[in-house]
């Protein structure tokens, strides 16, 4: 047994140094991979954690949009005093190679218009140029500055084409814009600035619009109680910039045919669709009037049913957060930059965002459909 027991120890030897010596180097080789690969998937994981954005969109519960709340908490009035506006002269011009799709819209209106048909409206508009934001020196309350320039709206049509290829297989959306900066754009692709109004009567019910079916942007979706685009022809008189406030009255006027001594504004957020570069006031009115007198008034001034040719109206009630959840679900799509600027009895404060560049807010009712 000695002898057999030798025997087996020396074969196990000889079998061993083979086996070291034919495949050392294989398995060192496999072993060093693993390890640098790992090394590799952890720096890509710190990479990734610390280029993460500072700033998300606005989302509630799991449903998320595409709103950056750039300025405002959902609580605090933003006040007429606070936002400085100033346009510029030069007028926006598209880059050469997008020229050719503003020329195109402007032939498909001629065409229509040759044929008997409605053309494609066009009218001026304001460009956002920069958007700053600040806070006084002595009780540190938000002022918003805006530059704007002079644009129209087929301009802004064939801007918002941020997918279509150009003739370098880029598109403006990945030549222009930069997805860790999104406050950064040219101004030709943000030729939007309008103002979103969330009402809730006494009654505490939400007034809804569906846009039309029949409009260029946004066909069929739902949107706040208010949406009016900043005019240039409208809301400038003279040479003197516009005023969001006043913007907002306009649109309670034509939409819901209330007058402004019926109620008082809140300017409660600064929005931008990062989407589609659009930019929005979210407002809300402090007022006392029930839902039927909304009807009623829109009626007696000859609105007939609430509504325009453009919109119809809906309410959502009564309301609540719960509601405008399981509505927000199962319902058809709403806009993004329609985040609800809503009163304070039935909203949950938005809260400020890590690293200060923009804000989210989670439980807070976003524009809904019903």
């Amino acid at each position: 047994m000695g002898g057999i027991d030798l025997a087996n120890g020396v074969v196990g030897a000889v079998l061993g140094m083979l086996v070291a010596v034919l495949f050392q180097d294989p398995i060192q080789n496999s072993w060093y991979r693993l390890r640098a690969r790992s090394k590799s998937a952890v720096r890509g994981l710190r990479r990734r954690e610390e280029s993460s954005p500072v700033w998300r969109t606005f989302s509630l519960g799991p449903l998320h949009t595409s709103a950056l709340i750039v300025e405002g908490d959902g609580e605090s009035s933003i006040p007429a005093q606070a936002v400085y506006i100033q346009v510029l002269d030069q007028e926006i011009e598209l880059p050469p190679d997008m020229a050719g799709w503003r020329a195109e819209i402007e032939e498909e209106s001629a065409r229509l218009q040759a044929e008997g048909r409605t053309p494609l409206w066009n009218g001026p508009r304001y460009a956002v140029e920069t958007v700053g934001i600040s806070r006084t020196a002595l009780d540190e309350q938000p002022e918003i500055h805006l530059r704007l320039r002079p644009t129209d709206y087929y301009t802004f049509l064939a801007a918002q084409q941020l997918d279509r290829r150009l003739a370098d297989g880029t598109t403006p959306r990945s030549r222009y814009l930069d997805p860790d900066d999104p406050l950064s754009a040219p101004a030709f692709l943000q030729c939007s600035f309008a103002v979103n109004i969330a009402v809730v009567t006494a009654d505490d019910i939400l007034i809804v619009t569906q846009r039309s079916n029949r409009v260029r942007m946004a066909s069929g979706v739902w949107n706040s109680s208010v949406n009016e685009g900043m005019s240039r022809h409208i809301d400038s008189s003279g040479r003197s910039a516009p005023d969001l406030y006043a913007v907002a009255r306009r649109g309670m006027r034509e939409e819901l045919a209330i007058e402004p001594h019926e109620y008082a504004l809140e300017m409660l957020a600064l929005v931008l669709d990062i989407e589609k570069r659009q930019w929005s006031a979210l407002l809300c009115p402090a007022q006392g009037r029930e839902l039927r007198r909304y009807a009623g008034a829109y009626q007696q001034r000859g609105g007939g049913q609430m509504g325009t040719p453009d919109h119809r109206f809906r309410s959502v009630p009564p309301f609540g957060g719960h509601q405008v959840h399981a509505a927000r679900r199962s319902h058809s799509p709403v806009g993004p930059c329609r985040t609800g600027a809503l009163p304070s009895r039935t909203r949950t404060c938005p809260q400020p965002h890590p690293g200060g560049k923009g804000r989210g807010a989670d439980n807070s009712p976003n524009s809904v459909n019903q």
